[in-house]
């Protein structure tokens, strides 16, 4: 197998985790499925009011930072939970944190969602 086969069916295999990680991150985790929800929701919205490609970049753009931001919050759980599965105060900040950065994303997609929903609905 040549060196340019051997990298394609590495980045290939690489996808394949990367698939599989999300569909356990959706199958397994009651807060993803909530945006999951709420992301079917704003993309039927966006159909319905014919948002323009910039308002659909943005959405697109807040969707993913918000989902992505609570995959990295739930594998950083799930190692401190691994590492030291009492209560700990340092292990307890790192998970503050962590969330805090899911939560600061999904502040950040109410306001995108805001600002594109508003002036279709009033």
């Amino acid at each position: 197998m040549s060196k340019i086969a051997k990298f394609v069916a590495g980045r290939l295999r690489g996808c394949g985790y990367a698939f599989k990680g999300a569909l356990l991150l959706i199958k397994t985790e009651p807060s993803i499925q909530v945006q999951t929800g709420i992301a079917i929701i704003m993309t039927v919205l966006g159909f319905y009011y014919n948002i323009t490609p910039g308002e659909w970049m943005l959405q697109i753009f807040a969707i993913g930072l918000v989902m992505s931001m609570e995959g990295v919050n739930t594998a950083i759980e799930a190692i401190a939970d691994f590492i030291h599965p009492d209560f700990h105060n340092k292990i307890g900040f790192i998970k503050d944190v962590a969330a805090g950065a899911v939560f600061i994303a999904a502040v950040t997609a109410m306001i995108i969602g805001i600002i594109i929903y508003i002036p279709y609905i009033f």
